[in-house]
């Protein structure tokens, strides 16, 4: 597993060119597949209440477009930042947008192979290499266990079956319970050494 430092993943949406800009900002930031973020409709954006509906995913078939459920009928809502949503706000504004977020010719989603040469042509324009359009993904992830998600909240938000898919997958990142303990002890010390007016020195016997 490739997790995208934040400063590659700056260098590729600043590379990207404007109708892949979004896209690569909906794997990033809302950790979406590349199949579902091809088969964004408009009305599946709710910028009111800044979710983002996962209702299907375009999968390649014989050469052709075919749009079915998401992975492992993984439909759900993702609650996404401010930010992203001015990306795809922008993305609507350049007239990039039909019925489908990322149309093609006929108002068609994109297909797979078209995603992929955005992806390969922006990474060249980056300057980056070994990064697959799946890895944002898991920059997202990451993102959200640095926060302190626990693991049903990374596998809601990441459309897994099983949380145990998300533990295993991620199981790395998550804090150990010796990093808990030591991050708690941590804070009743800040409070202690922050209340005197010295340095918390050991007492005398």
């Amino acid at each position: 597993m490739t997790i995208p430092t934040p400063e590659v993943v700056r260098s590729i949406l600043e590379a990207s060119e404007p109708r892949c800009r979004a896209f690569v900002g909906l794997c990033a930031f809302a950790g979406l597949r590349l199949g579902e973020t091809a088969a964004l409709q408009v009305g599946d954006i709710d910028f009111l209440r800044r979710q983002v509906h996962v209702r299907r995913q375009v999968q390649r078939l014989d050469g052709t477009v075919e749009i079915r459920l998401p992975k492992y009928n993984s439909e759900r809502t993702v609650h996404v930042p401010d930010a992203l949503l001015q990306m795809l706000s922008e993305h609507a504004a350049l007239g990039l947008a039909y019925d489908w977020l990322f149309a093609e010719v006929e108002d068609l989603p994109p297909h797979q192979n078209t995603v992929g040469h955005r992806w390969r042509t922006t990474l060249r324009r980056a300057g980056v290499e070994d990064v697959r359009l799946h890895d944002p993904r898991h920059f997202y992830a990451s993102g959200l266990i640095a926060s302190g998600c626990d693991v049903v909240a990374v596998q809601r938000a990441l459309g897994h079956t099983k949380s145990t898919t998300a533990l295993t997958t991620y199981a790395p990142l998550w804090p150990t319970a010796e990093d808990r303990v030591r991050d708690a002890a941590a804070h009743p010390f800040a409070e202690v050494a922050g209340s005197g007016e010295g340095t918390v020195t050991a007492g005398r016997a």
